[in-house]
């Protein structure tokens, strides 16, 4: 990949043992859920408990999305970016309903304040990985609706003249793939050559990709070799159509702490709070080189693909949404309609774009 080192570090000594507590990055209680794994020794259970000095992302966190002040505080330039993934997805969404896309997507609608979040806190040396949901994680990246939607409409001007569609996307340092588990050791690979050097590999998974063996693999070698590696956990709930609670034993926080690695749960959508809880953390990762798991407990609101959304209506339609904080905003009645005209606006100039050309050879 474009300026990639070819001189592997040094492997340095594995850390010694930890105190667990240590790992947690917050000082909130345990949840009670955790009380359910203290099935052995009164003893056995105390030090269960040691580890928990935060609250995980768990199922009965992501109602607290709902709750509190009506108004999110928001920046414009967050505004803008938060709408422009907003109504991209939507628009995408209207194209298939139409039938002037093939093959499939995945969008993020409720998702998109997640990489919004990051967008300041990434540097332009740091690679970024993401995954078959990840239109949001591009824009937030590049804000290029342009290239992107004539990448998934195979038509010029594509990143990848079309050959990538909606989930191969390759552009500097960052890669999108389709393939669950695939991105975080190649992530991890990436890490090992960026040591030292003050950038980092950012990796978006999904909560159902911790069913993947690769992830263990990865996160192994991350803590051995302390690895810049910052690991984005967009848990929504649902895994396709399978509700997490259905698919994933124990926690995410736990699985994390079993390789000896940090873990910081997000349960607010508020971007000035996740900020401010995950700068200091993602310093870290820079300067002290090793891994990080961020989990952000979320909504997906739309469908898996682009029409295979097995919930039911109103409980889809119940789910906590950004878009509906910030509607209060002075700002946004006047930045939603831009974000609407702009990317109607590039529907329409993208499709009467000639098809994209691709040769093997270049």
């Amino acid at each position: 990949m474009p300026g990639m080192s070819q001189t592997i570090p040094a492997t340095e000594s594995p850390p010694t043992a930890t105190d667990r507590a240590s790992l947690d990055t917050e000082s909130s209680p345990g949840a009670a859920d955790r009380a359910s794994l203290a099935t052995g020794s009164p003893e056995a259970a105390v030090t269960r408990a040691s580890l928990d000095t935060e609250s995980p992302p768990a199922a009965a966190d992501r109602a607290s999305l709902a709750t509190g002040s009506p108004e999110a505080a928001v920046t414009r330039a967050d505004l803008e970016l938060l709408l422009l993934i907003r109504h991209f997805e939507l628009a995408l969404l209207d194209l298939f309903g139409r039938g002037e896309l093939n093959g499939t997507t995945h969008t993020c609608l409720g998702q998109e304040y997640v990489p919004v979040a990051l967008t300041p806190l990434l540097q332009p040396d740091d690679y970024v990985f993401s995954n078959h949901r990840g239109h949001g994680h591009y824009l937030a990246r590049y804000q290029d609706p342009e290239g992107l939607l004539a990448e998934i409409m195979g038509r010029e001007g594509a990143i990848c003249s079309g050959v990538g569609g909606s989930q191969h996307i390759l552009r500097d340092r960052y890669l999108s793939t389709g393939v669950q588990g695939e991105s975080l050791p190649v992530a991890a690979g990436v890490a090992l050559h960026l040591r030292g050097t003050g950038a980092l590999a950012c990796v978006y998974i999904g909560d159902g990709t911790w069913g993947e063996g690769s992830v263990y693999e990865a996160l192994n070698l991350a803590s051995l070799w302390n690895l810049p590696l910052l690991v984005i956990v967009e848990n929504n709930g649902i895994a396709q159509s399978t509700p997490t609670t259905c698919q994933l034993a124990g926690t995410i926080r736990d699985r994390a702490h079993a390789f000896g690695i940090r873990h910081h749960g997000v349960t607010s959508i508020d971007l000035t709070e996740i900020r401010s809880q995950i700068a200091p953390l993602i310093t870290s990762v820079r300067t002290d080189s090793h891994p990080l798991v961020i989990e952000f407990a979320t909504h997906r609101l739309g469908p898996h693909s682009k029409g295979d959304d097995t919930r039911p209506p109103d409980q889809v339609r119940h789910l906590p949404d950004w878009y509906r904080q910030v509607q209060p905003t002075p700002l946004f009645a006047q930045a939603d309609e831009a974000a609407r005209t702009r990317i109607a606006a590039i529907v329409g100039e993208v499709s009467a774009r000639p098809l994209s050309r691709w040769s093997a050879c270049g």
